[in-house]
């Protein structure tokens, strides 16, 4: 509860004028920054080549949805159906090196000319000049690092140089230039040569992988949103028609890798095919000539009719002994090829009318494309490939595993086939040997007749895939400019300009103020002492100023310590002080706080009133006094001080004292003499007693300039003849801790009468803070006060 009123006290008295005021009256600083920032905004404007952003949609399409055999591997861990992996897997196969070098080739983009704007150089894209005709090999020119000028004189001459502070060599059009990497052509461009006329060209020809990886930190590939197959494709360059031409390129290109990969896939299973054929039809042939040469010699026309029947039995079952061993035959290849080369594609429509065998083969085939466009960006033993190889091997056990099977299924069949063909061939053993053996050649006939035209079919289904290839992506919106300039954005750099040019000096008030632990005007000094009467603030008057007040005189400082003066009238009112009332000591804390350009003026303000004003120099280790009025002293008058006065007791107070008209202003002086080995004893002397006993009686006031109390123990040794004291700290130097000292003087009464001065506070801090200025002076007007006069 206590903590809460604390907290609540504590935001009640935060004064958000005075916090914001601390800043005002800084607005030169933050007018400044603001000024440097907007004209560093400005020139960052016209010094950076401003850049755009090409775009283009493409959605990523999947062949496989409706294929056999893809839900028997569905279980599979890496084909468990995460879909925006295979978004990932695709982005980075389209940014591989290999697509983004290709496009470089293919664009000429590692040849760049450049023509110098009035801030910045910018590039000619496509439209250029002249052409780069290289004599040097393509391996050669695709590794090479080189720039060189040249200003076209006319149509047919330009100047050529290869450094800015190069001699510049006059050079025909079509010559040779030989250069480190070896002879270049130039050619010009009859349509465009002309705008050039007189104007240096820079020419930069860069290695073809530095700008392949230029491209890879241009170009952003990204999914439109979440679990989404299409995918944003994005490129930021200072030329617009190329970021354009570079999205589009990349597009094509992967078109092009993924249909060429689909193609030959499809010619090596037509391939296999037709090799299947030929050897086939060779086997016909061979069957074929049998029956021939068999019925030829036997002399055999056609079949008995009693054996119709039976033989229309046997060839149904010979029909299907035919299909199933042709299934096996299939099977038993598929089997031999999955020996072969574990990472060759294999026929995916040989699964001997398995639907899974034939999925799984089609799944195989997939799995291989993925694992050589990993290979392209990542080695075989990237975790991807590792996943890759090994699933590749799970299916191909599946394969083998499923063919084993569905052989024994039709080894089975084929057995019962052949016991049925058995019983049939029974019935047949009437017939002359002669029918029965063209009957068995007939048999192997039409089983390879069966085979051949099951090739034939699978040939024509491996050529039509060939030609229908689709490509693996739809290009959902061609690549094209987004219009305005990416950056820089005008807009934006001017708001942070204006955002850091009011920071910068918020910041550096702020911190300041955060470790400030000095006073600055009255009422820092009531904050930290609030019992003790603040007599007034003195104003920082400058170096022009001689420090010291003129009879007359109206100006801020003259007024303060009038003000000063009528505040220590009123305090003085209020007291009761029996001895030495009239005897004001002026002290501080430490030195350097002004006290004795305080008791000087203070003395000068009192004495311009007529009265009769004795200012004593008792600062002995110190003294001030004479070096502020050295210019105001007469040859003629006293040397004798106040340490003379109290070691050499023959001398008189009289002979110490010395009357000065400081600026029209007579006032006596005694002024602190020769610095003593032994000050603090030399103050303990009773001639004190008897001096402020006299000059008590004898003037109106004693004003007493003493040595500052923290620092050496004079000031509390006579503090005892001191009727009021004048406490002086000094605004931007005394440090609030070091207050507690003059509070524990007063609490503790060692100094009569303390009153508290704010010496040098700075016209922005005058009076609490604001900046009125004093009644009936002049103002100062500013600039458009001056213009408007």
């Amino acid at each position: 509860m206590e903590s809460l009123e604390q907290k609540t006290s504590g935001f009640q008295n935060f004064d958000i004028k005075k916090a914001l005021s601390l800043y005002l009256k800084q607005w030169k600083w933050f007018v400044l920054c603001v000024i440097i920032c907007l004209g560093g905004a400005y020139y960052k404007l016209r010094s950076t080549i401003p850049e755009f952003t090409a775009k283009a949609k493409v959605m990523i399409l999947d062949d496989t949805e409706n294929e056999s055999g893809k839900g028997v591997i569905k279980d599979l861990t890496i084909f468990s159906g995460n879909q925006e992996a295979e978004i990932e897997d695709e982005i980075q196969v389209i940014l591989s090196r290999g697509f983004l070098t290709n496009i470089v080739e293919k664009l000429n983009l590692n040849v760049q000319f450049f023509v110098q704007g009035r801030v910045n150089e910018h590039e000619i894209y496509k439209r250029t000049p002249v052409k780069v005709n290289f004599i040097e090999s393509d391996s050669v020119i695709n590794q090479t690092r080189f720039s060189c000028y040249i200003e076209p004189i006319s149509s047919t001459e330009f100047n050529f140089w290869e450094y800015e502070d190069d001699v510049r060599k006059k050079i025909s059009f079509g010559e040779k230039i030989e250069t480190d990497f070896g002879g270049i052509i130039l050619t010009p461009s009859e349509k465009r040569i002309s705008r050039y006329i007189n104007q240096a060209i820079r020419i930069r020809i860069s290695p073809v992988e530095d700008m392949a990886q230029y491209l890879k930190e241009s170009i952003d590939v990204y999914p439109s949103r979440e679990s989404s197959k299409v995918i944003n494709i994005t490129m930021d360059d200072p030329v617009e028609r190329k970021a354009i031409d570079v999205v589009s390129s990349l597009i094509d290109e992967y078109n092009f890798s993924t249909i060429d990969k689909k193609r030959k896939q499809a010619i090596n299973t037509a391939n296999f095919i037709n090799d299947r054929v030929k050897s086939i039809s060779s086997d016909l042939e061979s069957v074929d000539d049998s029956i021939v040469g068999y019925k030829s010699r036997n002399r055999i026309a056609d079949i008995a009719s009693t054996a119709t029947q039976a033989f229309s039995s046997s060839v149904q079952n010979e029909q299907l002994i035919q299909e199933v061993t042709t299934q096996i035959s299939m099977l038993e290849y598929m089997n031999e090829t999955l020996g072969d080369n574990p990472f060759e594609s294999i026929p995916s429509n040989l699964g001997g009318g398995d639907v899974a065998i034939s999925g799984l083969a089609n799944r195989y085939n997939e799995l291989l494309v993925q694992r050589e466009n990993y290979l392209k960006s990542a080695g075989e033993n990237n975790t991807v490939v590792v996943e890759l190889d090994n699933t590749l091997s799970q299916i191909r056990n599946s394969l083998r595993q499923s063919i084993d099977n569905t052989k024994q299924t039709l080894n089975i069949q084929l057995g019962v086939l052949n016991n049925s063909s058995r019983r049939i061939n029974s019935k047949l053993y009437s017939a002359p040997d002669q029918e029965r053996t063209l009957r068995s050649i007939e048999r192997t006939q039409s089983i390879k007749e069966a085979l051949y035209i099951y090739l034939l079919e699978k040939r024509e289904e491996a050529t039509i895939s060939i030609s229908s290839i689709s490509p693996t992506v739809k290009v959902v919106e061609e690549a094209y400019s987004l219009g305005s300039e990416i950056s820089p954005k005008p807009m934006v750099m001017y708001l942070g300009a204006l955002f850091i040019g009011l920071f910068i000096p918020f910041g550096v008030i702020y911190i300041k103020d955060l470790f400030d632990t000095k006073i600055h005007n009255k009422e820092d000094l009531q904050n930290e002492i609030n019992n003790i009467s603040v007599l007034g603030e003195i104003p920082n008057f400058g170096k022009k100023e001689n420090g010291l007040i003129k009879r007359n005189d109206r100006s801020i400082m003259s007024e303060s310590f009038r003000i000063i003066r009528t505040n220590f009238d009123y305090v003085k009112r209020g007291r009761n002080v029996k001895n030495y009332d009239n005897v004001i000591f002026v002290t501080s804390t430490i030195n350097s706080e002004g006290k004795s350009f305080v008791s000087l003026n203070t003395a000068l303000t009192l004495a311009n009133t007529g009265k009769r004003v004795l200012l004593v120099g008792a600062d002995i280790r110190n003294p001030q006094i004479y070096s502020a009025i050295k210019n105001k002293k007469d040859t003629n008058q006293s040397k004798v001080g106040l340490t003379e006065y109290l070691v050499d007791k023959s001398i008189i107070l009289g002979e110490a004292i010395n009357s000065y008209s400081i600026n029209d202003i007579s006032i006596d002086i005694m002024l602190s003499g020769k610095v003593p080995p032994n000050p603090a004893e030399l103050l303990m002397n009773d001639r004190m007693k008897t001096l402020f006993d006299a000059a008590s009686d004898q003037y109106d006031y004693v004003i007493v300039d003493t040595a500052p109390a923290m620092l050496v123990t004079d000031t509390l040794l006579i503090s005892q003849y001191a009727g009021h004291t004048i406490y002086v700290t000094r605004a931007g130097y005394t440090e609030k801790r070091i207050l507690n000292y003059a509070r524990e003087l007063h609490t503790e009464e060692k100094l009569n009468g303390m009153m508290l001065i704010v010496n040098d506070v700075k016209e922005s801090n005058f009076g609490y803070g604001a900046k009125y200025g004093y009644y009936g002076a002049s103002k100062r007007k500013g600039l458009f006060g001056r213009i408007k006069a």
